[in-house]
């Protein structure tokens, strides 16, 4: 499917990990770019200069409104809430504010003003426990914690936009996002970092404590979680191919993206004692509350619907280009 391009996209949540990614790669592919975020969890990473950068809340009715209005916004692609599973579980008010509550109001602006093209940046939390791995879109929807359930209630209301508004809508259930861009120019930067790779890579330079590994006892091959980790700079494409058939008419609705490939978190803190070079000193601590035993996605769909194959697919190939970004 050929991809042209759009007037203006606004990327709400630019500033972090994978919305900084995509509005790397929407700018890089010819769009003109408009980045919202309300910095809660860091600062502006090193964007092209073309990039408009807007530091505000996207329940701010009228700034949205009138971002959408200047710049002739064709398509929001929705990536700021709130991300930490163990955290929701702890503190759930926050995730159904930031996640729930701020995104219907940004749907009302977009409702009323245009334009009628939504993606949304889902998480495979929305199954819960899975029925079977690898997960499938229509297998059934049960988050385990809190985090999971704004990103499914989310997905229902784009549903039901839809259905009452003709709202062209995508829903990409990422799995876990790893790597960082290539040129070392964008990688992950959460304040604080909860991520499992780029702790693995600090407690490894020394930068961090021992990292702690949350429960060993799991029925894997080695005892820890299993997860699916997809290079950024494939899901950043993936939002691409998701805009190009909404344009084509293409119903894309809900979708996985995963590279399809099982690691369990001691094989990740493996190689990234081997790409840096040095031993990575863990502790053991008890299962969270909240993870399950394994997550890993079939993207049979995405690869129908989107045309879309992850190209950064090697393992060792995103933990290296996370240790250049934080070298």
């Amino acid at each position: 499917m050929a991809q042209r391009a759009r007037d203006a996209i606004l990327v709400t949540g630019g500033a972090g990990f994978v919305g900084s990614h995509f509005a790397r790669a929407a700018h890089d592919a010819g769009n003109r770019v408009i980045a919202l975020d309300d910095l809660s969890a860091g600062a502006w990473p090193a964007l092209p200069p073309a990039v408009v950068r807007v530091t505000g809340d996207i329940a701010d009715r009228e700034l949205v409104a009138r971002l959408l209005a200047e710049h002739g916004v064709t398509a929001v692609a929705h990536f700021a809430g709130k991300i930490c599973v163990g955290e929701s579980v702890e503190r759930p008010e926050p995730y159904f504010d930031r996640n729930v509550v701020r995104t219907l109001a940004l749907l009302e602006v977009v409702r009323e003003r245009g334009p009628d093209v939504f993606l949304f940046s889902s998480s495979a939390a929305v199954y819960g426990t899975p029925t079977r791995v690898p997960i499938h879109e229509d297998d059934a929807k049960a988050p385990i914690n809190p985090y999971g359930s704004t990103k499914l209630a989310v997905e229902l209301a784009l549903a039901a936009y839809g259905t009452a508004y003709g709202l062209k809508w995508a829903a990409l259930r990422y799995f876990n996002a790893a790597g960082a861009h290539p040129d070392g120019t964008l990688r992950e930067a959460h304040d604080p970092e909860t991520h499992l790779i780029p702790l693995a890579i600090d407690a490894a330079l020394g930068r961090r404590p021992p990292l702690v590994v949350f429960g060993n006892d799991y029925p894997t091959r080695d005892g820890t979680c299993v997860r699916d980790y997809v290079h950024v700079c494939d899901l950043a494409s993936a939002h691409l191919a998701a805009l190009d058939a909404l344009d084509h008419g293409v119903e894309v609705g809900a979708v996985n993206l995963g590279s399809g490939v099982a690691v369990t978190v001691g094989e990740v803190l493996a190689e990234t004692a081997r790409v840096v070079g040095t031993p990575l000193l863990r502790e053991i601590g008890p299962r969270r509350t909240g993870d399950p035993t394994a997550l890993v996605a079939s993207n049979d769909r995405a690869c129908q619907v989107l045309s879309w194959n992850p190209r950064h697919g090697e393992f060792a190939a995103m933990i290296e280009d996370a240790v250049r970004s934080r070298s």
